[in-house]
Order: structure tokens, then C-alpha cells, then sequence
């Protein structure tokens, strides 16, 4: 038998008990075939809704990174041109003009570095869903018999981004 409770914030939580509903030698073997059933669906359900937290949280973490590459590349492809422009002629009053332009132009390929440096170290952080790995390895631990094929799938092995989040 499985419960649904609701959340703080309105979504519904579904949970196996951790007692038994029903004493032993009370239910029939229908009933425990059922219950059975159940709690094996609603532990797929749950372990479905985990992944699906955590790499909706990974997926956010990497646009979030992906932000600072549109900024690189608005700063590199419209760099302000008006203000760029102004400084090098401003800077044409100390040096030579072909020095003031190279100078702008360093500046601006100096903040584009920095920004895809941002962006890209933030993309980074981006890791695998380790809580779901977790849970999936513990669930054929418990179940050896019916995940036993499934030890030697690429899914309960690291995944690239978890290899990558390692060095």
C-alpha cells in the first residue's frame, strides 16, 4: 500500500510505509501480490521524480553558465562601439592613433576572455544525478534477481559527466 502526502509547497510526495498495513497472517496472498505490486510501482514513480529533480536542477545550473557565453559574445560582437570608439580617440591624445585602436581592441578581447572564463566555470559545475545513481544501485542491491542483467549497464556505470566532475 502507498500513501500520497502533501508537500510544504503543494506538490504531493508518494511514500511506501515503513510498517506493515497489514499484521502477518491476516491478508491473503492476493492482497500481498497487490500490495507488492504497488509498492513496486510507486517506487518506480519515486525514483522516476527523483531524476527528474535532479537534472532539472543541472540543466538550470548549465543555462545559468551559458548566460555569461551570450555575454561574451555580445560584448565581442557589439562591443559597445560608441564607447570603444570614444576611448581610443580619447587615448589618441596620449599615443600614437594605430596604439590608441590596438589598445581598445585588447581591452575588448580582454573582457570577452573573461566572460566565456565565467561562463565556462560555471557549466562546469554541472554534474551527474548522483542521488538517482545512488538510489538506482541501491534498489538492485535489494532486488538482485530482477536487476541482475541490468549490473553491467552503462546507466548504474559513471557517466561521462561524472568522470569529467572528478579530475
Amino acid at each position: 500500500m502507498s500513501y500520497t502526502q502533501g508537500g510544504h509547497d503543494g506538490r504531493t510526495v508518494t511514500s511506501i510505509p515503513l510498517t506493515d498495513a497489514n499484521p502477518p497472517g491476516s491478508a491473503s496472498i492476493g492482497s500481498l501480490v497487490r500490495d507488492a505490486t504497488e509498492q513496486m510501482s510507486t517506487l518506480v514513480r519515486a525514483e522516476v521524480a527523483l531524476a527528474k529533480a535532479e537534472v532539472t536542477g543541472e540543466i538550470k545550473k548549465g543555462l545559468t553558465g551559458s548566460v555569461f557565453f551570450v555575454l561574451a559574445l555580445t560584448v565581442l560582437l557589439f562591443s559597445s562601439f560608441f564607447f570603444f570608439f570614444f576611448l581610443a580617440e580619447l587615448l589618441d591624445q596620449w599615443m600614437w592613433r594605430w596604439a590608441a585602436f590596438l589598445t581598445v581592441f585588447g581591452l575588448m578581447v580582454v573582457t570577452t576572455i573573461v566572460l566565456a572564463l565565467l561562463g565556462w566555470l560555471k557549466v562546469k559545475k554541472v554534474r551527474a544525478p548522483e542521488k538517482t545513481i545512488g538510489s538506482l544501485k541501491q534498489t538492485a542491491e535489494v532486488l538482485p534477481q530482477s536487476l541482475a542483467h541490468r549490473e553491467h549497464t552503462p546507466s548504474l556505470e559513471k557517466s561521462p559527466l561524472e568522470k569529467s566532475s572528478t579530475r
